[in-house]
């Protein structure tokens, strides 16, 4: 049982995750029981359906990715909020603790919103900011959450699997022969690099990401770096889309000027995956990320993860139409 709130209210801690990622990591310490609200885009496990929902998207699920990124960007421009916290919701879930995030306004509720709504929030709830920018910030993470809801030691327990499984992948590719060139793209239309522990994967999974920007946000890049970097394998991890919405953008990316001169794609190793549930989202399964993109980077030395709807290979004809 997790600690209560204070010495005056013995109930159990209610908990309510602005986070996906910090929704999964409850669920993985044991405390699921205790989740009052989550976020309309908590969907693992699949138990956190049936849990109130506190926020909604701004944007049209009918959008491109061109039109969610003039979304986004006149949205930051503007000081805007791509989500809506529900303060009713909030309120109603009475809860002691919030777990929220600074690290992306793309990504979450404005973290400055949430401390306004905090203010009005009749439980008083303490506010836990998660803001990791690497693979061990990521595993802090779960230690913090492990400690503010008194589930410490399932923490540990979880971080040392954690790191038992990113040790066993380090083992197979720290002294490689040759890395191969990785382009992992955050998103098409247009064109981005990975961010944060994007680089750190690719390099613990045998991989050689020039174009990352390590532990650091994903930026858009000119379409002419990707052409000079001429990487081998792409692995398309759109930020927020699921495996048959990232997919679909491989359309979008075989239009590009001089696509078809890529190593990638003369070889036919482009791949989609589901960034939403992995690789953009930093909590227990960002593991899986890693095991996913070893595969994909080294097949003759890591099998398959057994991930169903996780990634998949693209067979991409150059299209006719060519744009930058």
């Amino acid at each position: 049982m997790s600690a209560p709130a204070n010495s005056d209210n013995p109930r159990p801690m209610r908990i309510c995750s602005l986070l996906p990622s910090a929704t999964e990591i409850v669920y993985a310490l044991g405390a699921g029981d205790q989740l009052a609200g989550v976020t309309h885009e908590c969907d693992f496990p699949p138990s956190a359906a049936s849990i109130p929902k506190l926020t909604r998207s701004n944007i049209p699920s009918t959008f491109t990715s061109a039109q969610i990124d003039a979304a986004v960007s006149a949205s930051l421009e503007s000081s805007g909020s791509l989500y809506e916290l529900d303060l009713r919701a909030l309120e109603q879930s009475q809860p002691d603790l919030i777990i929220t995030q600074r690290l992306c306004d793309v990504c979450a509720v404005p973290y400055d919103r949430v401390q306004e709504a905090v203010q009005n929030i009749s439980s008083h709830p303490r506010v836990l900011n998660l803001e990791p920018s690497s693979l061990t910030d990521i595993l802090d993470c779960i230690r913090l959450v492990g400690d503010a809801i008194g589930r410490a030691a399932s923490a540990d327990a979880l971080v040392f699997s954690l790191q038992q499984r990113i040790a066993a992948v380090r083992a197979k590719t720290q002294n490689i022969a040759r890395r191969p060139r990785v382009f992992c793209m955050e998103w098409v239309d247009p064109p981005f690099c990975g961010g944060h522990w994007m680089k750190e994967l690719v390099d613990f999974a045998g991989g050689y990401d020039q174009l990352a920007a390590d532990r650091r946000p994903s930026s858009r890049i000119e379409w002419q770096r990707v052409l000079d970097f001429a990487p081998e394998v792409i692995v398309l991890t759109c930020c927020g889309f699921q495996l048959d919405r990232c997919a679909a953008e491989a359309g979008i990316l075989a239009a590009f000027e001089r696509f078809d001169e890529l190593p990638a794609a003369k070889s036919g190793r482009i791949f989609a995956t589901d960034g939403s549930a992995y690789f953009s989202r930093p909590g227990p399964r960002i593991i899986e990320s890693l095991e996913i993109l070893a595969h994909l980077v080294h097949p003759e030395i890591f099998a398959a993860p057994d991930l169903p709807r996780a990634f998949s290979a693209l067979s991409l004809a150059p299209a006719t139409a060519k744009h930058a």
